[in-house]
């Protein structure tokens, strides 16, 4: 029999971490809060203020802005004069927090703790069954996500994304077929669609609500050049038709990833490009032990691209599928190239350009 020595100096330290979580977790609830309410796009216009008139500014009820700013003062991100009473958002906070920080904006991912939250005891349910939980089940999951990517990539989409591929803005100026799988709300193919009339755009995606959305902005915008199908990836028999074919982040949570790559390499023309954004990670957990968001990648795995893949009889890659995963699907696809790159300011992707031959 293997006896442990308990570690009090350990024990101590693990009790305060835990604390600390504990802590953390209930910050994320009110950023996302003050995120949803622009309390921080508020605060960060005004001189230090009271809670009334942050309140009065914002157009919220006072009682509950000043409870929320005791969240933030006690979590040190708001700081507070207690003889003045008044309250400010520093700066250097502001530019992680405000919708005017971009692609820097961390109060707008946490937005997905609440929502994930909200599938819990479905969650648990499938750890004693198996299964999985279907989109349906998710509240906002589209909009949130729609929001992360308009950080990430859709700011990016000119300056950073289509760089990354030699001469594609000169291509798309001209005029070629793109396909974006997986496409959600639409908004960087809307936005690439308005950018290039002569190109003909596609986007497919399994949500009616999303497609709904997209074709909403399409209309919009009065794009031509565009259309939006509600499709299963899984099911897509095009042949050699686009010249340029997206996922961005979309691949790992397809209940059969294997066939989607498989469908998107035969509707790739022979001189296309397929470029597929997903998450940055390695296959095996001892990979990410330095990753900077690993637990919270592994969470959304668990409570969202996981569960969604094996809600349909899926593969359940998850989040966390990883690089070396990743390059294993592509060839079993049939692509004989694939170049990773990186950008600087998104760390939680790596940027896969990808041709048949």
């Amino acid at each position: 029999m293997i006896t442990q020595t308990f570690d009090p100096t350990k024990a101590e330290a693990f009790a305060g971490r835990m604390l600390d979580i504990l802590n953390n977790a209930a910050i994320t609830l009110m950023t996302s809060i003050g995120h949803r309410t622009e309390l921080f796009d508020t605060m960060a216009k005004l001189p230090p203020s009271t809670s009334q008139q942050i309140a009065a500014a914002a157009g919220l009820n006072e009682r509950y802005v000043r409870e929320w700013l005791g969240a933030m003062v006690t979590g040190r991100l708001v700081d507070y004069d207690p003889i003045a009473k008044t309250y400010g958002l520093p700066a250097e906070h502001a530019a992680f927090l405000t919708k005017a920080a971009a692609s820097d904006n961390i109060a707008a991912f946490a937005q997905f703790i609440p929502v994930l939250a909200l599938v819990e005891e479905k969650i648990i349910d499938c750890f004693y069954k198996g299964g999985g939980v279907p989109y349906s089940e998710f509240k906002r999951f589209h909009a949130v996500m729609a929001e992360d990517s308009g950080q990430t990539t859709v700011s990016a989409l000119f300056d950073h994304v289509l760089p990354l591929i030699p001469e594609l803005t000169e291509a798309l100026q001209d005029g070629i077929a793109v396909l974006d799988v997986g496409c959600g709300y639409g908004r960087a193919l809307n936005k690439l669609a308005e950018a290039f009339p002569n190109s003909r755009f596609t986007g497919y995606d399994f949500s009616k609500e999303a497609i709904l959305t997209a074709n909403a902005e399409a209309q919009r915008r009065k794009l031509s050049n565009i259309q939006f199908q509600i499709k299963d990836a899984a099911l897509l028999e095009e042949r050699d038709r686009y010249h340029l074919i997206t996922t961005f982040d979309a691949i790992h949570d397809q209940a059969r990833p294997d066939v989607v790559l498989q469908n998107i390499h035969d509707a790739l023309r022979p001189d296309g490009v397929y470029l597929m954004q997903d998450i940055h990670a390695a296959t095996n957990v001892e990979g990410n032990m330095e990753h900077p968001i690993a637990p919270w990648l592994y969470t959304v795995s668990c409570m969202h691209c996981m569960t969604v893949s094996l809600a349909y009889g899926g593969m359940g890659l998850g989040t966390m599928w990883g690089k070396e995963k990743a390059l294993q699907m592509l060839a079993e696809a049939g692509f004989k190239q694939v170049e990773i790159k990186q950008l600087a300011h998104d760390f939680q992707n790596d940027y896969y350009i990808i041709r048949k031959n």
